[in-house]
């Protein structure tokens, strides 16, 4: 089936695909506003992780259901069938590379799906911060 809008439109939508969600920002803003300092999009470390705090190694993923292939909400479109199956396969190909880099690297790793996010904001908002209150646990045990 042939795609029902031009070429140029469809190159303009995927020009207006930010790297940085709205979703990213209302739970960096959560976190933030809870009063743990970060920095978002390290461009420097592999994966370019959502959350970073090098102090208590931790690295924090936000992952879409659509890009990350989730296994719950991930759908695959219905035309260019072979490329998108080829390009979610490679993304979730990376994201093992990258968490099994992080882990191996003694870092506190934590994915969380965008619907994890949107069906509990405030419960996903907690989630983060014990995770974080348990990586500085850790470290400050050293």
């Amino acid at each position: 089936m042939a795609d029902k809008i031009s070429k140029e439109k469809r190159s303009e939508n995927m020009r207006a695909i930010r790297s940085v969600s709205i979703l990213e920002n209302m739970v960096t803003k959560g976190v933030w506003a809870r009063g743990y300092r970060f920095r978002k999009n390290v461009k420097g470390m592999l994966g370019k992780p959502d959350i970073v705090m090098k102090k208590y190694k931790v690295v924090i993923f936000i992952d879409s259901c659509f890009w990350h292939n989730c296994p719950v909400h991930g759908t695959l479109p219905k035309s260019n069938t072979d490329f998108w199956i080829e390009k979610l396969t490679r993304n979730k190909r990376r994201d093992k590379e990258v968490s099994d880099y992080y882990v191996e690297g003694d870092w506190n790793l934590l994915r969380i799906w965008e619907h994890e996010i949107r069906s509990d904001f405030n419960g996903s908002i907690e989630r983060i911060i014990n995770f974080i209150n348990l990586a500085k646990a850790k470290e400050s045990s050293f």
